[in-house]
């Protein structure tokens, strides 16, 4: 087996010597090259090499983690992010689909992050800029949300998604625009994480932005006609739930 290198970035002493020793001792593929406590202290690591794996704690005493990126935007290390159990933390990686190990993590857990960081596809800027949006303002709303297709991974501006539409294990995605996307999650995924930004699940099958709202038909069990024309149904169970988000407009 290739041996890997590793830098490890974590602001907390008991953190990062506990990392370090799950590693020594569970992966003697990896071999450390050095541990950083602070932005200071991880550039003047990176500066002198690059590792195959970069450990990253997102907050840090001076800083945070994408202050590093900034300063090495050509880093060419796989990032394996670690963050502590926050729930501002984990909905902004949810919205970056970017992949973390969360603090306390298992044996299990370390070893998948390594499994993906081996074969995974570097995040991109943009992605890198929706998880530093939702991080360092977590009182803010999301603005991007970034997307899974079979090809790629496609940021978006949430405000531009009408509606989403179940199709199995997977949803589409429907735009402004009249394009769509299908993104490889389930529809449930997406309504627990929208919701807080104007979504609200009408169907078991459908779940629509508010904002895209026209008007709401009583008649034929009850559906919602939005602005660009579209009718979705509304389940009878959801009824009440929507007659009580659209009299709070």
């Amino acid at each position: 087996m290739k041996e890997l290198t590793a830098i490890l970035v974590d602001d907390m002493p008991v953190a990062l010597e506990m990392l370090a020793t799950d590693i020594s001792n569970n992966h003697p593929e990896i071999k450390i090259i050095g541990k950083a406590k602070s932005v200071v202290e991880a550039a003047k690591l990176l500066r002198k090499q690059q590792p195959d794996i970069l450990f990253l704690d997102i907050m840090l005493g001076d800083g945070t983690g994408f202050d590093i990126l900034e300063i090495f935007p050509d880093l060419k290390s796989k990032i394996i992010f670690v963050t502590a159990s926050d729930a501002f933390a984990i909905k902004a990686f949810k919205f970056a689909a970017i992949d973390y190990i969360l603090k306390p993590y298992s044996d299990e857990d370390l070893a998948t992050s390594i499994e993906k960081a081996q074969s995974q596809i570097q995040p991109d800027k943009e992605q890198l800029h929706v998880l530093q949006e939702a991080v360092t303002a977590p009182n803010n709303k999301p603005s991007k949300i970034s997307l899974h297709t079979s090809e790629k991974i496609i940021v978006v501006n949430i405000e531009d998604i009408i509606r989403c539409k179940s199709d199995n294990n997977y949803t589409t995605f429907y735009f402004k625009d009249s394009s769509k996307i299908l993104v490889s999650k389930t529809l449930k995924y997406y309504a627990d994480m929208l919701k807080e930004v104007g979504f609200l699940r009408v169907h078991q099958s459908h779940l629509v932005n508010t904002t895209f709202i026209k008007e709401f038909i009583k008649s034929d069990g009850g559906y919602l006609m939005l602005t660009e024309g579209s009718n979705i149904p509304v389940s009878v169970r959801k009824r009440t739930e929507v007659l009580e988000v659209l009299n709070s407009f």
